[in-house]
Protein backbone atom coordinates (compact mmCIF):
# COMPACT_ATOMS: atom_id res chain seq x y z
CA UNK A 1 0.00 0.00 0.00
CA UNK A 2 1.07 3.52 -1.14
CA UNK A 3 1.46 6.33 1.65
CA UNK A 4 4.04 8.64 2.50
CA UNK A 5 6.33 8.32 -1.05
CA UNK A 6 3.47 9.06 -2.67
CA UNK A 7 3.32 12.72 -1.42
CA UNK A 8 6.00 14.69 -3.68
CA UNK A 9 9.02 16.19 -2.41
CA UNK A 10 9.14 12.67 0.49
CA UNK A 11 11.93 10.52 -0.07
CA UNK A 12 12.00 7.31 2.70
CA UNK A 13 14.72 4.43 4.18
CA UNK A 14 15.32 2.51 7.11
CA UNK A 15 17.28 -0.42 8.53
CA UNK A 16 16.43 -3.25 10.96
CA UNK A 17 18.84 -5.12 13.28
CA UNK A 18 17.10 -7.18 15.14
CA UNK A 19 15.22 -5.24 17.68
CA UNK A 20 17.03 -2.35 16.76
CA UNK A 21 16.06 -0.37 13.45
CA UNK A 22 16.47 3.02 12.06
CA UNK A 23 14.14 4.96 9.72
CA UNK A 24 15.06 8.67 7.94
CA UNK A 25 12.12 10.62 5.94
CA UNK A 26 13.49 13.82 4.11
CA UNK A 27 10.88 16.10 3.07
CA UNK A 28 11.00 19.92 3.11
CA UNK A 29 7.87 21.88 4.64
CA UNK A 30 5.88 23.18 7.78
CA UNK A 31 5.84 21.39 9.96
CA UNK A 32 3.67 20.45 12.89
CA UNK A 33 3.50 17.42 16.15
CA UNK A 34 1.60 16.57 19.16
CA UNK A 35 2.93 14.76 22.04
CA UNK A 36 2.65 12.63 24.99
CA UNK A 37 0.95 14.20 27.86
CA UNK A 38 2.89 11.42 30.19
CA UNK A 39 4.84 13.53 32.91
CA UNK A 40 7.44 11.04 32.42
CA UNK A 41 8.15 12.40 28.73
CA UNK A 42 11.36 11.11 26.98
CA UNK A 43 14.30 12.65 26.00
CA UNK A 44 13.48 13.05 22.13
CA UNK A 45 10.22 14.51 22.93
CA UNK A 46 11.35 17.43 25.65
CA UNK A 47 14.03 18.52 22.56
CA UNK A 48 11.04 18.28 19.49
CA UNK A 49 8.66 20.10 22.13
CA UNK A 50 11.03 23.25 22.00
CA UNK A 51 12.28 22.57 18.23
CA UNK A 52 8.36 22.43 16.46
CA UNK A 53 7.87 25.74 17.40
CA UNK A 54 10.38 26.85 14.28
CA UNK A 55 7.20 25.32 12.01
CA UNK A 56 10.02 23.82 10.00
CA UNK A 57 11.45 20.19 9.64
CA UNK A 58 14.12 18.88 6.40
CA UNK A 59 13.91 15.35 7.63
CA UNK A 60 12.53 12.62 10.82
CA UNK A 61 14.96 10.54 12.03
CA UNK A 62 13.54 7.32 14.45
CA UNK A 63 15.27 4.50 16.22
CA UNK A 64 13.82 1.33 17.65
CA UNK A 65 14.75 -0.67 20.09
CA UNK A 66 15.76 2.03 22.65
CA UNK A 67 12.82 4.57 24.02
CA UNK A 68 15.52 7.06 25.38
CA UNK A 69 13.17 7.78 28.19
CA UNK A 70 13.50 8.86 31.86
CA UNK A 71 17.46 8.53 31.01
CA UNK A 72 18.04 12.70 32.62
CA UNK A 73 20.35 14.62 31.61
CA UNK A 74 22.57 12.41 29.49
CA UNK A 75 19.12 11.08 27.51
CA UNK A 76 18.72 14.98 26.22
CA UNK A 77 22.12 15.50 25.51
CA UNK A 78 21.91 12.09 23.10
CA UNK A 79 19.22 12.87 21.70
CA UNK A 80 20.42 16.09 20.64
CA UNK A 81 23.39 13.84 19.42
CA UNK A 82 21.65 12.14 17.54
CA UNK A 83 19.76 15.43 16.03
CA UNK A 84 23.51 16.09 14.92
CA UNK A 85 24.98 12.84 13.68
CA UNK A 86 21.16 12.70 11.29
CA UNK A 87 22.21 16.22 10.34
CA UNK A 88 25.64 15.18 9.16
CA UNK A 89 24.87 12.30 7.50
CA UNK A 90 22.52 14.62 5.38
CA UNK A 91 24.16 17.52 5.19
CA UNK A 92 21.02 19.50 6.48
CA UNK A 93 20.98 22.07 9.98
CA UNK A 94 20.02 19.68 13.15
CA UNK A 95 17.80 22.20 14.21
CA UNK A 96 16.23 21.43 11.48
CA UNK A 97 15.90 17.32 12.01
CA UNK A 98 12.92 15.91 13.76
CA UNK A 99 13.36 12.80 15.91
CA UNK A 100 11.42 10.48 17.91
CA UNK A 101 12.53 7.00 19.50
CA UNK A 102 10.84 3.56 20.84
CA UNK A 103 11.73 0.65 22.74
CA UNK A 104 12.55 0.02 26.48
CA UNK A 105 12.32 2.89 29.03
CA UNK A 106 15.21 3.39 30.81
CA UNK A 107 18.14 2.72 28.96
CA UNK A 108 20.56 4.56 27.42
CA UNK A 109 20.83 5.24 23.29
CA UNK A 110 23.62 3.44 21.47
CA UNK A 111 24.99 6.39 19.40
CA UNK A 112 27.61 4.53 17.95
CA UNK A 113 24.83 1.96 16.23
CA UNK A 114 22.74 4.94 15.72
CA UNK A 115 25.79 6.42 13.64
CA UNK A 116 26.43 3.51 11.59
CA UNK A 117 22.64 3.21 10.64
CA UNK A 118 22.61 6.91 9.64
CA UNK A 119 25.40 6.37 7.72
CA UNK A 120 23.68 3.30 6.19
CA UNK A 121 20.57 4.72 5.23
CA UNK A 122 20.85 8.04 3.69
CA UNK A 123 22.56 6.42 0.44
CA UNK A 124 19.45 4.69 0.74
CA UNK A 125 16.63 7.22 0.10
CA UNK A 126 14.43 7.36 -1.83
CA UNK A 127 10.89 8.50 -3.59
CA UNK A 128 9.36 4.65 -3.77
CA UNK A 129 6.79 2.25 -2.15
CA UNK A 130 9.45 -0.02 -1.38
CA UNK A 131 11.86 2.92 0.94
CA UNK A 132 8.73 3.76 2.33
CA UNK A 133 7.98 0.01 3.27
CA UNK A 134 11.40 -0.49 5.14
CA UNK A 135 11.14 3.01 6.88
CA UNK A 136 7.74 1.68 8.11
CA UNK A 137 9.20 -2.11 8.98
CA UNK A 138 12.42 -0.02 10.59
CA UNK A 139 10.17 1.55 13.08
CA UNK A 140 8.67 -1.41 14.54
CA UNK A 141 8.15 -2.71 18.11
CA UNK A 142 5.81 -5.08 19.42
CA UNK A 143 3.94 -4.44 15.91
CA UNK A 144 2.89 -7.52 13.57
CA UNK A 145 2.33 -5.78 10.38
CA UNK A 146 3.30 -2.20 8.75
CA UNK A 147 0.66 0.86 9.40
CA UNK A 148 0.29 2.99 6.16
CA UNK A 149 -2.32 5.22 4.82
CA UNK A 150 -2.70 7.55 1.85
CA UNK A 151 -6.03 9.90 1.63
CA UNK A 152 -6.14 11.16 -1.90
CA UNK A 153 -7.88 14.23 -1.94
CA UNK A 154 -9.19 16.86 -4.79
CA UNK A 155 -5.37 18.24 -6.29
CA UNK A 156 -3.75 17.31 -2.96
CA UNK A 157 -2.78 14.22 -0.66
CA UNK A 158 -2.46 13.21 2.81
CA UNK A 159 0.54 9.87 3.69
CA UNK A 160 1.27 8.41 6.91
CA UNK A 161 2.95 5.47 8.48
CA UNK A 162 3.08 4.53 12.07
CA UNK A 163 4.30 2.20 14.58
CA UNK A 164 1.48 1.10 18.07
CA UNK A 165 0.65 -2.28 19.41
CA UNK A 166 1.14 -2.16 22.85
CA UNK A 167 1.08 0.71 25.77
CA UNK A 168 -1.87 2.34 23.73
CA UNK A 169 -4.12 4.63 25.14
CA UNK A 170 -5.65 8.15 25.53
CA UNK A 171 -3.80 10.53 24.62
CA UNK A 172 -2.08 8.95 21.80
CA UNK A 173 -0.13 5.35 22.87
CA UNK A 174 3.34 3.64 22.06
CA UNK A 175 3.22 5.19 18.77
CA UNK A 176 4.76 7.33 16.72
CA UNK A 177 2.82 8.89 13.35
CA UNK A 178 4.94 10.69 10.57
CA UNK A 179 2.41 12.10 8.63
CA UNK A 180 3.05 14.12 5.06
CA UNK A 181 1.07 15.93 2.54
CA UNK A 182 1.79 18.04 -0.64
CA UNK A 183 -0.78 21.20 0.31
CA UNK A 184 0.45 24.27 1.26
CA UNK A 185 -0.40 24.75 4.79
CA UNK A 186 0.61 27.69 7.16
CA UNK A 187 2.46 26.39 10.52
CA UNK A 188 -0.68 27.44 12.75
CA UNK A 189 -3.07 25.81 10.57
CA UNK A 190 -1.29 22.33 10.10
CA UNK A 191 -0.48 22.48 13.83
CA UNK A 192 -4.62 23.22 14.47
CA UNK A 193 -5.86 20.71 12.13
CA UNK A 194 -3.27 18.03 13.59
CA UNK A 195 -4.50 18.75 16.89
CA UNK A 196 -7.94 17.69 16.01
CA UNK A 197 -7.46 14.93 13.68
CA UNK A 198 -5.19 13.45 16.79
CA UNK A 199 -8.25 14.08 19.00
CA UNK A 200 -10.28 11.76 16.63
CA UNK A 201 -7.82 9.57 15.92
CA UNK A 202 -5.05 8.68 17.93
CA UNK A 203 -6.61 10.03 21.06
CA UNK A 204 -9.55 7.36 20.67
CA UNK A 205 -7.42 4.36 20.75
CA UNK A 206 -6.96 2.26 23.34
CA UNK A 207 -4.97 -1.03 23.53
CA UNK A 208 -4.15 -1.70 27.08
CA UNK A 209 -4.68 1.38 29.10
CA UNK A 210 -1.01 2.96 29.67
CA UNK A 211 -0.09 5.65 27.96
CA UNK A 212 3.43 6.23 26.81
CA UNK A 213 6.65 8.05 27.48
CA UNK A 214 7.47 8.72 23.85
CA UNK A 215 3.98 9.37 21.61
CA UNK A 216 4.55 11.58 19.19
CA UNK A 217 3.09 12.48 15.33
CA UNK A 218 4.53 14.74 12.79
CA UNK A 219 3.15 16.13 9.70
CA UNK A 220 5.17 18.00 7.35
CA UNK A 221 3.34 19.71 4.44
CA UNK A 222 5.65 19.91 1.37
CA UNK A 223 3.58 22.86 -0.45
CA UNK A 224 4.30 21.08 -3.71
CA UNK A 225 0.42 21.01 -4.80
CA UNK A 226 0.02 24.85 -3.77
CA UNK A 227 -3.24 25.92 -1.44
CA UNK A 228 -6.00 23.96 -0.66
CA UNK A 229 -9.05 24.69 1.36
CA UNK A 230 -8.07 24.89 4.79
CA UNK A 231 -11.47 22.46 5.49
CA UNK A 232 -10.35 20.07 2.73
CA UNK A 233 -7.54 19.42 4.28
CA UNK A 234 -8.37 19.36 7.72
CA UNK A 235 -10.80 16.40 6.41
CA UNK A 236 -8.28 14.99 4.41
CA UNK A 237 -6.17 14.36 7.48
CA UNK A 238 -8.16 13.23 9.89
CA UNK A 239 -9.17 10.27 7.59
CA UNK A 240 -5.65 9.60 7.21
CA UNK A 241 -4.95 9.75 11.20
CA UNK A 242 -8.29 7.58 11.30
CA UNK A 243 -7.12 5.01 9.33
CA UNK A 244 -3.75 4.67 11.17
CA UNK A 245 -5.74 4.77 14.44
CA UNK A 246 -7.62 1.49 13.20
CA UNK A 247 -4.84 -0.20 12.11
CA UNK A 248 -2.72 0.80 15.82
CA UNK A 249 -5.84 -1.46 17.16
CA UNK A 250 -6.30 -4.53 14.81
CA UNK A 251 -2.98 -4.70 15.37
CA UNK A 252 -3.17 -4.46 19.77
CA UNK A 253 -0.49 -6.62 21.37
CA UNK A 254 -1.96 -10.09 21.36
CA UNK A 255 -5.21 -9.33 19.60
CA UNK A 256 -7.35 -11.62 17.60
CA UNK A 257 -10.50 -8.81 17.26
CA UNK A 258 -10.85 -5.72 16.52
CA UNK A 259 -13.68 -3.62 18.68
CA UNK A 260 -15.28 -0.48 17.50
CA UNK A 261 -17.49 1.69 19.54
CA UNK A 262 -19.64 3.90 18.35
CA UNK A 263 -21.81 6.82 20.62
CA UNK A 264 -23.95 9.19 19.71
CA UNK A 265 -26.83 10.93 21.00
CA UNK A 266 -24.12 12.55 23.98
CA UNK A 267 -24.55 16.62 24.63
CA UNK A 268 -21.17 17.09 23.05
CA UNK A 269 -18.48 15.06 21.52
CA UNK A 270 -16.14 15.38 24.64
CA UNK A 271 -18.79 13.28 26.47
CA UNK A 272 -19.62 11.01 23.16
CA UNK A 273 -15.85 10.11 22.98
CA UNK A 274 -15.15 9.96 27.15
CA UNK A 275 -17.86 7.00 26.85
CA UNK A 276 -16.80 5.30 23.48
CA UNK A 277 -13.18 5.48 25.00
CA UNK A 278 -14.39 4.16 28.46
CA UNK A 279 -15.83 1.17 26.51
CA UNK A 280 -13.20 0.11 24.77
CA UNK A 281 -11.19 0.66 27.14
CA UNK A 282 -12.77 -1.97 30.07
CA UNK A 283 -10.78 -4.95 30.49
CA UNK A 284 -14.46 -6.90 30.97
CA UNK A 285 -15.50 -5.48 27.65
CA UNK A 286 -12.36 -6.57 25.89
CA UNK A 287 -12.32 -10.15 27.65
CA UNK A 288 -15.63 -11.06 26.64
CA UNK A 289 -14.60 -10.05 23.05
CA UNK A 290 -11.94 -12.23 23.00
CA UNK A 291 -14.35 -15.12 24.21
CA UNK A 292 -17.32 -13.98 21.67
CA UNK A 293 -19.08 -13.91 25.03
CA UNK A 294 -22.24 -11.82 24.34
CA UNK A 295 -22.25 -9.87 27.78
CA UNK A 296 -23.23 -6.81 26.28
CA UNK A 297 -24.22 -5.65 29.96
CA UNK A 298 -20.62 -4.70 30.46
CA UNK A 299 -20.87 -2.02 27.56
CA UNK A 300 -23.53 -0.56 29.42
CA UNK A 301 -21.75 -0.99 32.88
CA UNK A 302 -18.70 0.90 31.28
CA UNK A 303 -20.62 3.82 30.00
CA UNK A 304 -21.92 4.14 32.91
CA UNK A 305 -18.22 4.80 34.90
CA UNK A 306 -17.40 7.46 32.03
CA UNK A 307 -18.43 10.13 34.34
CA UNK A 308 -21.18 11.42 31.47
CA UNK A 309 -24.62 12.45 32.89
CA UNK A 310 -27.38 10.78 30.58
CA UNK A 311 -30.52 8.16 31.45
CA UNK A 312 -29.74 4.71 31.50
CA UNK A 313 -33.38 3.58 30.72
CA UNK A 314 -33.60 5.50 27.78
CA UNK A 315 -30.60 4.09 25.93
CA UNK A 316 -30.35 1.73 22.48
CA UNK A 317 -27.67 -0.54 22.47
CA UNK A 318 -26.72 -2.66 18.83
CA UNK A 319 -23.79 -5.01 18.09
CA UNK A 320 -22.54 -5.59 14.40
CA UNK A 321 -23.14 -3.61 11.46
CA UNK A 322 -25.03 -3.72 7.98
CA UNK A 323 -27.25 -6.51 7.44
CA UNK A 324 -26.01 -8.21 10.59
CA UNK A 325 -26.46 -5.31 13.36
CA UNK A 326 -28.74 -6.67 15.78
CA UNK A 327 -30.57 -4.80 18.35
CA UNK A 328 -29.68 -5.33 21.95
CA UNK A 329 -31.22 -2.77 24.36
CA UNK A 330 -33.62 -0.23 22.66
CA UNK A 331 -35.09 3.06 24.46
CA UNK A 332 -34.11 1.53 27.67
CA UNK A 333 -36.17 -2.23 27.13
CA UNK A 334 -33.65 -5.14 26.27
CA UNK A 335 -34.56 -6.90 22.89
CA UNK A 336 -31.46 -8.76 22.68
CA UNK A 337 -31.40 -11.95 20.35
CA UNK A 338 -28.18 -13.98 21.65
CA UNK A 339 -27.95 -16.08 19.16
CA UNK A 340 -27.17 -13.49 16.68
CA UNK A 341 -25.14 -11.52 18.98
CA UNK A 342 -22.99 -14.07 19.05
CA UNK A 343 -22.69 -14.30 14.96
CA UNK A 344 -21.32 -11.18 15.10
CA UNK A 345 -18.81 -11.89 17.72
CA UNK A 346 -17.36 -14.25 15.32
CA UNK A 347 -15.48 -12.28 12.70
CA UNK A 348 -12.31 -10.05 13.21
CA UNK A 349 -14.08 -6.94 13.96
CA UNK A 350 -16.97 -6.16 16.19
CA UNK A 351 -19.11 -3.09 16.26
CA UNK A 352 -21.34 -1.66 18.97
CA UNK A 353 -23.31 0.98 18.70
CA UNK A 354 -24.92 3.42 21.66
CA UNK A 355 -26.90 5.75 21.47
CA UNK A 356 -27.50 7.50 24.77
CA UNK A 357 -30.45 10.52 23.76
CA UNK A 358 -29.05 13.62 25.67
CA UNK A 359 -28.03 15.65 22.84
CA UNK A 360 -25.98 15.85 19.30
CA UNK A 361 -22.56 14.98 20.24
CA UNK A 362 -20.99 11.58 18.72
CA UNK A 363 -17.45 10.10 18.85
CA UNK A 364 -15.64 6.45 17.52
CA UNK A 365 -13.51 5.00 19.35
CA UNK A 366 -11.18 1.73 18.88
CA UNK A 367 -9.47 -1.13 20.75
CA UNK A 368 -8.94 -4.88 20.70
CA UNK A 369 -9.61 -8.01 22.70
CA UNK A 370 -7.01 -8.33 25.74
CA UNK A 371 -5.95 -12.73 25.73
CA UNK A 372 -3.30 -14.65 27.07
CA UNK A 373 -0.92 -13.61 24.56
CA UNK A 374 -1.00 -9.86 25.68
CA UNK A 375 0.59 -11.08 28.99
CA UNK A 376 2.84 -13.42 27.44
CA UNK A 377 4.10 -10.37 25.61
CA UNK A 378 4.19 -7.84 28.13
CA UNK A 379 5.76 -10.01 30.95
CA UNK A 380 8.96 -11.25 29.19
CA UNK A 381 9.14 -7.48 27.18
CA UNK A 382 12.82 -7.13 27.96
CA UNK A 383 14.02 -10.81 28.14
Amino acid sequence: MRSICAIEGVEAAGVKEGKYGLAIIRASGTAAATFTSNLVSAAPVNLMRERIAAGRLEAIVVNSGCANAYTGKKGYEDAVEMSRIAAGALGIEADRIGIASTGVIGRYLDLDRIGRQCKEVVPLLEHSAAAETAAARAIMTTDLVEKHALIEADGFSVGGICKGSGMIAPNMGTMIGLIYTDAEVGAADLQASLRLAVRRSFNRVVVDGDESTNDCTFCTATGAAGRVPQAEFAAALQACCASLAQQIAADGEGATKMLEVRVSGASDEEAAEAVARTIVGSPLVKTAIYGEDPNWGRVIAAAGRAGVRFDPDTVSLTIGEGEAETPLVRDGVIVSDLVRAKAAMHGRKVVFTLAIGEGEGSATAWGCDLTEKYVEINGKYTT
